[in-house]
């Protein structure tokens, strides 16, 4: 399931779907999104699905 659709689930449902909560899920994209943008200064494809996917 895409991030788009769990968006807008309440945050009970949110978290029996993804098995975390959404402030937990939140703090883990922030770390990804930062170890990606120190990965792509060097270049490369883009990825196929979002961070959040």
């Amino acid at each position: 399931m895409k991030y788009d659709c769990l968006k807008d689930f309440k945050n009970e449902e949110f978290r029996r779907l993804t098995g975390v909560k959404r402030a937990t899920f939140e703090k883990m994209v922030d770390i990804l999104k930062e170890a990606e943008s120190s990965k792509k200064r060097f270049g490369g494809r883009p990825h196929r699905l979002s961070i959040e996917d």
